[in-house]
């Protein structure tokens, strides 16, 4: 009996520390893992802004002016920062619906915008419920590239240059017509600034992309466009447009015989399309330097300028995130004020 009861004291002390010993074996095992995983976890943040794939996020389709830049730009810095930059196409709604996507996303500086005038400045104008605030939702790194646009007209109307073309546009019972990729594109906003500025009349004819308009302009179907550089040089070339002058503060190294519109007589007038790169707010300062400074490096390549000048477009001069916001604001309100002076809707 006694020797019973001992063993049945001996085995329930000896199972407890068995159980007690396992505990511990078990929590010093959670221990050692919680560690391991917060090492990892320390050591993958402590390496070096990028180490993964980064996205550029733009609102125009392949081959656009915009796009050729977007990529020339996601190859110079996929080689600097060895990650791909893959660029992600989603067009449609003036850019809106490409700016929309990136206000939306983690702000950790792997999720970029390739914004555009349009979705950056003038979008909140002419679209009063958009998904997102871009004064509050992103954060300006740089301004990359502007698009210098020209006035062309078709070669029959009776116009040689600015001065005559405003007094044609002044003295017709029937208004001109100009064509433009859409309404509250740069196209449609430069031609409204001229009117302004002229005391012209015109008629706006909106089309649904610059080849559509450039087409009937050819055809006679429209008179004038104030279309980018790049994109009716060609037709200027071949004699299908005729150009009257650039709407830029200097004149264009692609076509420098054409004087400014400024120079033709019309003081101040400039417009442009401008587009660069935009995070979502929250997005690090560190991040957000650093991305600054490596496309300003990028801008300042003379091979990187040259390709861009051949394509009709500009560089920026190279800029901090400070003074790229400072330019979004003015434009922002330059355009803003156009759009409620001129009453222009969107589509």
């Amino acid at each position: 009996m006694f020797f019973g009861a001992d063993r049945t004291v001996f085995g329930s002390t000896f199972m407890d520390r068995v159980f007690e010993a396992a505990i511990f074996v078990f929590k010093t095992v959670v221990r050692c893992l919680f560690s391991l995983a917060l090492l990892f976890a320390l050591a993958a943040h402590a390496q070096p802004y990028p180490n993964k794939p980064l996205r550029l996020v733009i609102g125009f389709p392949p081959g656009a002016f915009t796009d050729v830049m977007a990529r020339m730009l996601a190859d110079h810095l996929g080689n600097l920062y060895g990650q791909q930059v893959v660029v992600d196409n989603k067009p449609g709604a003036a850019s809106t619906i490409a700016a929309d996507i990136v206000s939306k996303s983690r702000a950790d500086g792997y999720t970029l915008l390739f914004g555009h005038m349009n979705s950056n400045a003038v979008a909140p104008a002419l679209f009063p419920k958009l998904g997102y605030d871009p004064a509050k939702d992103f954060i300006a790194v740089t301004n990359v590239a502007f698009v210098s646009l020209m006035l062309v007209v078709n070669p029959a109307l009776p116009a040689n240059d600015v001065k005559s073309f405003i007094a044609l546009a002044k003295s017709r019972a029937e208004p001109l017509r100009f064509a433009s990729s859409g309404n509250g594109s740069s196209q449609h906003l430069a031609a409204e600034l001229f009117m302004q500025m002229t005391g012209t009349k015109m008629i706006h004819i909106p089309y649904k992309g610059s080849m559509q308009a450039a087409v009937d302009l050819i055809s006679g179907q429209v008179d004038l466009n104030f279309d980018g550089v790049g994109s009716s040089l060609q037709f200027v070339r071949n004699g299908k447009l005729k150009v009257l002058g650039v709407a830029t503060a200097r004149r264009v190294a692609l076509i420098p015989e054409v004087p400014t519109i400024i120079e033709s007589g019309l003081p101040g007038f400039t417009a442009a399309s401008w587009f660069g790169v935009f995070a979502p707010t929250g997005t690090p300062p560190e991040i957000v330097a650093k991305l600054s400074d490596d496309i300003n490096g990028f801008l300042k390549s003379p091979e990187v300028q040259k390709k861009v000048a051949d394509i009709g477009g500009e560089l920026a001069p190279p800029n901090t995130p400070a003074e790229y916001a400072k330019f979004v604001q003015s434009e922002t309100a330059r355009w803003t004020r156009l759009i409620r002076e001129s009453n222009i809707k969107a589509e």
